[in-house]
């Protein structure tokens, strides 16, 4: 007896049966839009996730900002706390006060902020980078507050705390400047 051959398999071609494909992604999942807007291509991706949404798209000299403020902040500590007394003299042209602690403990403080500011530097997480750029600018609304009420409390106007005023506010302008334009959401393209 002769083996019977079996008829040859027939290929269904679902790459050319649009009806078939867009059934088959349904049935998967794929294809429509997330909560998020997004379209998966796959279940993969799906899944796994689009690691796209989640880069943080930086303004342009935001790393270089973030660099500045960190540099800024450690020598700034460094001088509060090894040179007390020349720092305040720097800011307020007068003889300092008789105790160095406040300056030091203000020192100290800054030597934090600066490790935050260091840190932030050399992550791509948006939610750090926003935290990091809002301390810095807390950091320096506080500063403006106490040297402008230093300032009004003894009337005298020194050079170095008006150079400090001014450049406080320009860095609360740009700190807040690019903490919004990190939280900004990403275009679609």
């Amino acid at each position: 007896m002769a083996a019977k051959q079996p008829p040859p398999l027939m290929k269904k071609h679902s790459q050319t049966d649009l009806v078939s494909r867009l059934k088959t992604r349904k049935i998967l999942g794929v294809g429509g839009e997330d909560d998020d807007g997004e379209v998966h291509r796959s279940k993969i991706s799906q899944v796994l996730g689009n690691e796209i949404k989640f880069t943080v798209r930086e303004p342009l000299g935001l790393r270089v900002w973030q660099l500045v403020s960190a540099v800024m902040f450690s020598g700034v500590a460094i001088m509060a706390l090894a040179f007390p007394d020349q720092l305040y003299d720097a800011v307020f042209e007068e003889e300092p006060a008789s105790s160095k602690t406040p300056i030091r403990l203000y020192g100290g403080a800054l030597l934090s902020i600066s490790l935050i500011m260091w840190n932030a530097l050399y992550t791509a997480e948006k939610v750090i980078i926003r935290w990091s750029l809002l301390t810095e600018a807390c950091y320096f609304a506080v500063q403006l507050l106490v040297t402008t009420a230093s300032l009004v409390e003894s009337s005298r106007i020194a050079t170095g705390a008006v150079l400090l005023l001014l450049s406080r506010a320009l860095f609360i302008l740009i700190s807040v400047y690019y903490y919004y334009q990190v939280g900004r959401r990403p275009k679609k393209v």
